[in-house]
């Protein structure tokens, strides 16, 4: 089968240039000034801009919490995915069972996300408790097998690494070539001001920022960074940055001349503030971790993604129902399920907040949304880009029209939006995946479970 889009205007990271694009058989053909196939079916994006395939890092689909699981499995999450753009997205697996190792996971999410995901899928490993002798095997073999070549840890939560365990982590990450991503927040303070709010009863959805401050995902970020220094500058990604003092920290280790280090950051840390949490009840929909910042720390978010001193935004989607679930924390902030949507609005967001509002450039979009976690995590040239031997996974946008963010128009199973009456500028028109056209004027039109598991390579950061 072929296919032609004709008269439009593809953006890569480098460049944006009017061009046509031949697609045969689900993969780029051919990207030309003019192209003349009379058997291709023709589409016509005369006006329209043309945008890799989006690639989201940092979903949580089917998140088992355990007293509930997030809204979203892997065929609703990826159907809002893939209407607000995005082909491709690298699961973040939860803590399994206690005491289990690596593997245990990985069949588990296997067995929620193949024959379910409508766009294409990678998982994280996760890491939990400890790093044993066992442990690091099962990593070096779940890379090698199952090209699972990043895994997640966290400094935080009940099944928290501590630091030495960290750095047996960072070091057999050096050694195989296996990405590193962790979530940074110092967990001696959190729990500190945490188990504080609650004697001394302060526990509305404001008091969730003043429990996780700024300087707590500081300390970790420093911490992290450091450590992977000393293991001889083991690869390293930091996930969903979201203070002006956790940047300052990333800046530092620049200026020092640290490599083989990525940092992302999400939507909401952009576009969104703590004043939500000032509403008792309404707040509870912002109830996530780090939790939403002052309008200095959006700032310096902004102007570090001008700067390029960050790589990727990615949402951390993990939705929970604002009339069930999120009601748990009513009366407790704390006992709030973690997380909120946002997959379907990520490519939007930053087209219209960043570059439509003249904080970032187009092809800065693209790097951050499609090409940069390609490259961090494995996918690129397959994915990520608009040239001839990668996937035809294409956005058609139009950058005039306008639209305003409604939960009731969007396609997950959360029936709220942290965005919700923002006016955007820019509308996704059609969603290619694989050369298969799978969304048309915000309508689903692909089939549950045609999404394909991908086998990832080595980390641009392990280079």
């Amino acid at each position: 089968m072929r296919t032609l889009l004709k008269n439009g205007t593809v953006v890569n990271d480098s460049d944006c240039v009017k061009a046509d694009v031949l697609i045969e058989d689900g993969i780029i053909k051919e990207v030309s000034s003019s192209i003349d196939a009379p058997d291709a079916e023709l589409t016509d994006a005369g006006g329209k801009l043309l945008l890799p395939g989006a690639v989201d890092a940092h979903t949580h689909m089917d998140l088992d919490v355990g007293f509930t699981r997030a809204c979203d499995d892997f065929y609703s999450g990826t159907v809002a995915a893939a209407c607000g753009g995005t082909t491709t997205i690298i699961d973040h697996m939860a803590f399994g069972p206690k005491g289990v190792y690596p593997w245990h996971q990985v069949k588990e999410y296997h067995s929620l996300a193949d024959g379910n995901a409508v766009t294409d899928y990678s998982f994280h490993g996760v890491l939990q408790e400890k790093a044993d002798d066992r442990t690091l095997a099962e990593i070096r073999e779940i890379a090698e097998k199952e090209g699972i070549t990043s895994f997640k840890l966290y400094l935080t939560y009940d099944m928290m690494l501590h630091d030495k365990d960290v750095f047996a982590v960072l070091n057999e990450a050096k050694r195989s070539n296996i990405l590193i991503t962790v979530h940074c927040e110092n967990d001696g303070i959190v729990n500190y001001l945490r188990d504080r709010c609650g004697a001394e009863n302060n526990l509305t959805a404001a008091f969730h920022p003043k429990s996780r401050p700024a300087e707590a995902e500081a300390e970790a970020v420093n911490r992290m960074l450091y450590m992977a220094e000393c293991a001889d500058e083991a690869p390293l990604y930091i996930v969903h940055l979201s203070s002006e003092a956790g940047l300052k920290e990333v800046l530092a280790a620049r200026k020092r001349g640290q490599k083989h280090f990525g940092v992302e950051t999400c939507p909401q840390y952009l576009v969104l503030n703590d004043s939500l949490y000032d509403d008792p009840e309404e707040g509870l929909k912002a109830i996530m971790s780090p939790p939403l910042r002052k309008d200095s720390d959006r700032t310096a978010l902004w102007e570090a993604l001008k700067n390029d001193f960050l790589d990727t935004v990615a949402t951390d989607h993990c939705p929970f129902t604002f009339e069930n679930q999120k009601q748990r924390g009513k009366d407790d902030f704390r006992l709030c399920p973690n997380g909120a949507p946002g997959v379907e609005e990520r490519l939007p967001l930053l087209f219209s907040e960043g570059y439509g509002k003249g904080r970032i450039t187009l092809p800065q979009c693209v790097k951050y949304l499609c090409v940069n976690p390609a490259k961090i995590f494995g996918l690129y040239p397959k994915k990520g880009v608009i040239k001839p031997g990668s996937d035809a996974d294409i956005v058609i946008m139009d950058p005039e029209k306008t639209r305003t963010i409604r939960s009731a128009s969007l396609h997950g199973n959360a029936d709220y939006s942290c965005y919700e009456g923002m006016e955007i500028k820019g509308a996704i028109d059609m969603v290619f995946l694989r050369g298969e056209m799978i969304v048309k004027d915000n309508e689903f039109l692909g089939k549950k479970g045609t999404g394909r598991y991908l086998k990832r390579g080595i980390s641009s950061l392990c280079l």
